[in-house]
């Protein structure tokens, strides 16, 4: 497989589980401004919506969506844990947060708040919502070290991924002492670390 990626973008959240699963992929980073790969390519040809992720499968197929691209590494390397089985009560409660996470907190993030252009008034009032949401993941994790059951699934790397932002916008998570735990908890783990690290997020 072969991930196009930008860094510290949604596609994170993809890189991570895939470190976390172990299956054999690649990089191809992409400056999305530019639409260009880093091999020179055009990146509109690769994806004509000009976003990442993309996940590029054995058989040349191309395909795109967070949530969807998560599932699909799970359900590639089921052993890893990274989602519950089909039918289960678990997998229902990991689909759930995957949904939350890209309905409520990532479109609250974006575009709106990456926009220099944006008007105060739009800007308070999103940050008033994702004030809100940051809330709710943070009553959800008191008392808990992951979103759903006793171990890290996809749905914590999306809102790791996601939760992160807030500070690079200004937004203080001092108010979700919860969250950031849980960030720390999961910047700890190796394959997550390994990934921050392949991005340039952070040193090695």
């Amino acid at each position: 497989m072969k991930l196009y990626f930008s860094p510290a973008y949604c596609s994170l959240a993809v890189h991570i589980a895939l470190r976390e699963s172990d299956l054999p992929f690649t990089l191809a980073k992409v400056d999305t401004e530019a639409a260009r790969v880093a091999d020179g390519g055009d990146f509109r040809a690769v994806n004509p919506r000009g976003y990442v992720p993309v996940l590029e499968l054995e058989d040349g197929s191309r395909h795109t969506e967070v949530a969807a691209l998560l599932q699909h590494v799970a359900d590639s390397a089921p052993a890893s844990g990274l989602i519950p089985a089909f039918g289960s009560r678990e997998r229902f409660e990991v689909l759930q947060w995957l949904t939350f996470i890209s309905s409520e907190l990532h479109k609250a993030f974006s575009p709106w708040l990456f926009h220099k252009e944006t008007a105060d008034s739009t800007r308070k009032a999103v940050q008033a919502r994702i004030a809100l949401r940051l809330g709710d993941l943070d009553s959800r994790l008191a008392g808990r070290e992951w979103l759903v059951g006793d171990r890290f699934s996809v749905a914590d790397a999306y809102a790791f991924t996601i939760a992160r932002w807030a500070p690079m916008i200004g937004m203080s998570l001092k108010a979700y002492p919860n969250v950031q735990a849980y960030l720390q908890r999961v910047e700890a783990r190796p394959a997550v670390h390994e990934a921050l690290v392949a991005e340039g997020l952070v040193r090695a």
